[in-house]
């Protein structure tokens, strides 16, 4: 990306509208659209934000370890793995429960139990980095994070803030009566997954010389760590259960249920690198999700529980009622 005026590129940031704040618990979810970035002019603002989209779709060849260090005032090697932003976000942050970035910049500042204080985009963004890229936080005002929240919020035009968005995340399905089962999971992962993650959750490097890869390693050191957001069996099995096998979308499944769940407990079981400090999380432990897979809890369940249910006794105890 060739050098931009950031004056430039902030105004912009100001300057696209969001819509007035949906009030009241009859607010109508918005319904999907993508804003074309082809429609984006050639000037500051448009290069960022397809900077931003570039940074998203090929994180690994851009800002990961294997690209030569150019400059000290820039995010080279801040990265611990060779993933991309849409190995998770899909399809650039596009597609409904591919973990969207459509409307997500309509939800920041805001406050976030994880840290149990009131987070920027910008951290939101630092915290994909130091937990699914296993590695470190960007500089705030470098190049990369600018442009990345440029693409977040382009892709938030005309998204009311605080309104629902129908198709964020990664959707949610029943939980199952009892515990998620690796074991079954295995059998799962080598007659499903494994034709395209490995059978050791490698995953396919990219043939076309890039540094990311075609399919994403699921497990060992180039994946995310566990402190990531996908390392909780909520997210990983309505994951996998909106988007995977590959191609698959969330009105046509091709996993049961129990399928999903299982798989998501295998993956979930494997060995992957290790964030620090992760008791710091969830300072206010009863904010802390059912399926966080790591203490401490505020209650007395036993680890293996809180990673692979039943979650339903755990929240009864609590007197939660909430999924």
């Amino acid at each position: 990306m060739r050098a931009v005026g950031f004056c430039a590129v902030l105004a912009g940031l100001a300057a696209v509208p969001l819509l007035a704040a949906a009030t009241g618990p009859g607010a109508v979810a918005e319904a999907w659209s993508v804003p074309d970035i082809a429609t984006l002019p050639d000037d500051a603002w448009g290069r960022t934000v397809r900077h931003g989209r570039d940074l998203v779709v090929h994180t690994a060849d851009l800002i990961g370890p294997k690209v030569a260090v150019k400059s000290r005032r820039h995010a080279r090697n801040n990265l611990g793995n060779n993933l991309d932003c849409q190995s998770c976000h899909i399809d650039g942050g596009t597609r409904q429960f591919g973990l969207p970035l459509v409307g997500a910049f309509a939800g920041y500042p805001g406050y976030r139990a994880r840290e149990g204080a009131v987070g920027t985009i910008e951290d939101r963004v630092n915290g994909c980095m130091t937990r699914s890229m296993n590695g470190r936080p960007l500089p705030v005002a470098g190049p990369e994070m600018i442009a990345i929240v440029a693409y977040i919020r382009f892709l938030s035009t005309g998204r009311p803030i605080g309104s629902p968005t129908t198709g964020q995340g990664a959707g949610r399905m029943p939980e199952l009566a009892r515990a998620a089962d690796p074991v079954r999971g295995r059998a799962v992962y080598a007659a499903q997954c494994a034709i395209c993650h490995g059978g050791h959750g490698e995953g396919r490097a990219a043939t076309d010389r890039r540094a990311g890869y075609a399919m994403p390693p699921l497990w060992g050191r180039d994946s995310f760590n566990d402190g990531a957001g996908m390392a909780r069996l909520t997210n990983a099995a309505n994951f996998i259960r909106n988007n995977m096998p590959d191609g698959t979308t969330w009105q046509t499944p091709y996993l049961n249920e129990a399928d999903a769940w299982d798989v998501a407990a295998y993956v979930e079981a494997q060995p992957r690198p290790h964030m620090l400090h992760l008791a710091r999380d969830f300072p206010d432990r009863r904010e802390k999700p059912v399926d966080t897979a790591y203490g401490p809890y505020a209650d007395n369940f036993a680890a293996a529980q809180h990673k692979y249910g039943p979650f339903a006794p755990i929240r009864a105890a609590a007197g939660v009622i909430k999924p």
